[in-house]
């Protein structure tokens, strides 16, 4: 676990440098920035310039993607697997093995801040995240052999797609977090050479310690948040208003996560 962790803190930092000169220069978070949090582009849509939601930062994919991509000296692609295209991410498709953890939706809603903040439809999300142990399946230790918690997805007419999942957990050095990568179309989704924009999804501060502190395997979990902050998590630190989810429900029912985000076309 310990090499793992070390691997992801180093390959983002390095990452976050040279975006971080990219990126928004001042945290903007009043009453109307959070409105947008919950409402998402019906909010966004009435500021005086007719604006729509600003662009979600480009991030680093990080160490674990299994995309094609040449991450931790490693070329594995799941985007290539027969069955990646599905909305229920917990099982692993090699065993058949399902993450524990409790229930998550995640519920996504991809709009063009070029197009009037019209809806994308048709663009495919790949999204992966940690277990409940902070291990990334096909590259963590006890984990190489599952493909869980990972899926790829296509934007409805609405721009809105679902995958159900769990709650991820908190790992040394990192806030909790979940990636994703954006496709221009499902067909082009099968490498990472033709995605057209990486981010990631962090989760709110009061739902994770509730997790954590409360729910069966993520004990670990307690300690690693404890020991980082939004302001010094190498990802989130420049600003996180249009990264944040709103989560709902309970550790008895699950919980519901969402992110309006936009990108430019």
């Amino acid at each position: 676990m310990t090499d793992f962790h070390d691997l992801g803190l180093q390959t983002d930092v390095s990452m976050w440098t040279h975006q971080l000169l990219e990126r928004r220069r001042v945290l903007k978070l009043g009453l109307a920035g959070l409105g947008m949090l919950v409402t998402g582009c019906s909010i966004a849509q009435d500021n005086s310039n007719g604006a729509c939601l600003t662009e979600i930062p480009e991030e680093t994919a990080g160490p674990f993607p299994a995309d094609g991509s040449n991450a931790s000296r490693q070329n594995l692609n799941v985007l290539e697997r027969s069955g990646i295209v599905r909305s229920d991410i917990r099982t692993s498709l090699a065993t058949g093995n399902v993450a524990a953890g409790i229930p998550m939706t995640i519920d996504l809603q991809l709009l063009s801040t070029t197009g009037g903040c019209s809806p994308l439809a048709g663009y495919a999300i790949y999204l992966w995240h940690c277990d409940r142990d902070g291990r990334y399946s096909l590259y963590s230790s006890g984990a190489e052999n599952e493909d869980y918690l990972r899926g790829v997805q296509v934007t409805n007419s609405e721009g809105k797609l679902s995958f159900q999942s769990i709650f991820p957990a908190c790992y040394s050095g990192r806030w909790p977090h979940v990636h994703f990568e954006i496709y221009p179309s499902l067909e082009a989704a099968s490498s990472s050479s033709n995605k057209i924009h990486t981010s990631q999804l962090a989760l709110p501060e009061a739902i994770c310690k509730t997790v954590f502190d409360t729910a069966e395997g993520y004990s670990q979990s307690v300690r690693n948040l404890s020991q980082i902050s939004l302001a010094s998590d190498n990802v989130f630190r420049d600003g996180v208003e249009e990264q944040m989810a709103t989560v709902t429900g309970s550790l008895s029912e699950g919980f519901n996560s969402s992110l309006v985000l936009a990108i430019n076309t």
